[in-house]
């Protein structure tokens, strides 16, 4: 009997001052929720974060002050990926009967954003710097980028989510549950962001890139995974031009925003790009690269016959994403609409999605400086959030 790829058998598919560089030192200790060493990898290996990142969540406009219908509720929302888990409906923040139209938002929320964000941002950033530069990774790639979606709330053995009601519904309570950030939206705002937000904020078409991204576990390196780019070539094969580790997060805050309707992730990164690979093991490698088949019936499009998928007790491949992505940019940000379809061999379970991402250049830029000014990395910050709040979180309803 012919052998059919696991893919393949199942196709039924508060507010806070501006800080000065003195102060960053106690506002570390006092606000991050550190990570052990032990645990900085998610069981799949996928999701690597720092041993000192920061992970937080907060609400903007949470209390409207008013007490009236369009205070802040939650509601069960269906996400296929997390029925299909977890078998659970989370649900999202939000506030009824809001008048998008005329909708007036007290004071300016990119700045009381950025002020909650900066001494985190600050922070991670020196120390991830520090960790990096004294382990001599010359191949590092720091990063910041935006994400829009919805935070989604998790039920958790101490809080049921049939118990938040209403009246309950304050950050310390929602702190209390388990959070996601659902990044998969419309083809409605998706083609609203590349015909209408582009040109009016300034940015200029760079490129399009159709990159199939083959992730290899490394036995050697239990807490990571290797994200092989390959592009296709003219005979349908795969040309790998890049070997890099996955990234590894060092700060991530989540915003929920229930005033508009999309939430906000603000994540800080850094990338290890792969250059102590002998020759050998890149021949490794390769050849698995080259064992794959170009199928479009399959999630993520790329099959692997049997006993192909690994080399060894050494790299076995564990998933694969078929990405298509078109670029915008100007000197500051650089603006990512990226088509997915994504494959986990681990867990047996594929999606596709819509996604956009902003690559926010200008801050890592002030970021890296030889001396950073803070007073100038906030402004940035908060010129980043302005464009961010007026352009990118208005969506129509798509999660019900």
């Amino acid at each position: 009997m012919a052998y059919i790829p696991p893919h393949k058998r199942h196709s039924k598919y508060s507010e806070r001052p501006t800080p000065t560089p003195e102060s960053l030192v106690p506002l570390f200790k006092r606000n991050v929720q550190l990570r052990a060493s032990k645990s900085n990898a998610d069981r799949s290996g996928k999701i690597v974060y720092s041993n000192y990142a920061i992970s937080r969540w907060f609400a903007v406009g949470l209390d409207d002050g008013n007490g009236d219908a369009s205070a802040a509720h939650l509601k069960p929302v269906s996400v296929e990926s997390v029925g299909r888990k977890t078998g659970e409906k989370p649900v999202i923040l939000v506030k009824s009967n809001l008048d998008k139209e005329n909708n007036e938002v007290k004071g300016s929320p990119w700045s009381s954003i950025a002020e909650n964000v900066l001494p985190d941002l600050l922070s991670s950033f020196e120390i991830a710097r520090a960790e990096t530069e004294s382990d001599d990774l010359k191949e590092v790639k720091a990063g910041m980028v935006a994400r829009f979606g919805k935070v989604l709330f998790h039920g958790s053995p101490s809080v049921n989510l049939e118990g938040v009601g209403k009246d309950c519904v304050t950050e310390t309570t929602l702190s209390n549950l388990k959070r996601s950030f659902y990044t998969s939206l419309p083809a409605s705002y998706v083609g609203n962001v590349m015909a209408e937000v582009v040109p009016k904020i300034g940015l200029d078409f760079a490129e399009v890139k159709d990159i199939y991204h083959v992730k290899l576990s490394d036995s050697t390196r239990p807490d990571s995974t290797i994200s092989c780019k390959c592009s296709l070539k003219d005979d349908k094969k795969l040309q790998l031009y890049k070997a890099e580790l996955n990234p590894v997060r060092d700060m991530v805050v989540d915003i929920s925003c229930p005033d508009m309707d999309l939430d906000l992730r603000l994540m800080l990164c850094h990338k290890r790009i792969l250059t102590s690979l002998t020759d050998d093991e890149m021949q490794s490698i390769r050849n698995l690269i080259d064992s794959a088949v170009l199928d479009p019936d399959v999630k993520g499009g790329l099959r692997w016959p049997l006993g192909k998928a690994s080399t060894g007790n050494r790299f076995s491949v564990v998933g694969v994403w078929h990405t298509m992505v078109t670029s915008y940019q100007n000197s500051s940000i650089r603006l990512k609409v990226r088509y997915a379809d994504r494959f986990d061999f681990r867990t047996g379970y594929g999606e596709t999605s819509k996604e956009v991402v902003l690559k926010l250049k200008g801050m890592v830029s002030g970021l890296l400086g030889q001396e950073v000014e803070t007073n100038v990395i906030s402004d940035m910050l908060k010129d980043a959030l302005r464009l961010i709040w007026q352009h990118f979180l208005c969506c129509e309803p798509y999660l019900t």
